[in-house]
C-alpha cells in the first residue's frame, strides 16, 4: 500500500527512548484566553481584568495562565494517542516563563522511558515536553506518564 493515512496515535510497541518528535504550531487568542478563564471560572485580575493587567506584570501583553497553555500543549499532541492512549496517569509541570496572547506555541516531544505493564497489552511511556514560543523561548517544561495500547500484544 502506498502511503497509508494512519487514523490512529503511537501503539507502545512504536515507542523508543531518546525519539522526538515536534508538533504543529498554535497562536494563543484573546478568545482563547477569555472562554478558557469563563469555562474554568479562573477570575483572578491577572487574566480578566485589562486594567490590572496593564499596571503589573502582563506589560508585554494579556498574559494566560499557564495551566491553559497546558491544556493546549495537550491538545496538539492529542492525534498521537488517539484510539491508543488508555491513560494519563502523572505528570511533573513546570512554568518556565511567560505566555501571552499572540503569541505562537509547539510541543517537542523526547520519549524518556518506555516499559511493559504488568498487565498484558500496555505499557507505560514518560516523555520531556517542551512547550516552546517561535522565538524558541521555553514556556512550560512537563513530564507525562500515559498508559499506552500495545499492538503486538499476547493476551
Amino acid at each position: 500500500m502506498k502511503d497509508v493515512l494512519r487514523t490512529t496515535g503511537f501503539y507502545f510497541d512504536e515507542v523508543e527512548i531518546g525519539a522526538r518528535f515536534e508538533t504543529r504550531s498554535r497562536t494563543v487568542t484573546e478568545a482563547d484566553l477569555v472562554g478558557f478563564c469563563n469555562l474554568m471560572w479562573m477570575t483572578e485580575s491577572l487574566f480578566t481584568d485589562t486594567e490590572h493587567a496593564r499596571d503589573g506584570a502582563a506589560a508585554h501583553g494579556r498574559v494566560v495562565p499557564g495551566v491553559m497553555v497546558y491544556a493546549m500543549a495537550e491538545g496538539l499532541l492529542t492525534h498521537t494517542m488517539e484510539g491508543t492512549g488508555l491513560a494519563f496517569l502523572h505528570a511533573d509541570f513546570s512554568v518556565k516563563g511567560p505566555t501571552f496572547v499572540g503569541d505562537t506555541i509547539h510541543v517537542e516531544v523526547e520519549i524518556i522511558e518506555a516499559r511493559l505493564t504488568s498487565r498484558p497489552g500496555r505499557g507505560l511511556v514518560r516523555s520531556r515536553n517542551r512547550v516552546l514560543k517561535a522565538d524558541g523561548s521555553e514556556c512550560i517544561v512537563y513530564e507525562p506518564l500515559r498508559m499506552l495500547r500495545q499492538l503486538n500484544a499476547t493476551q
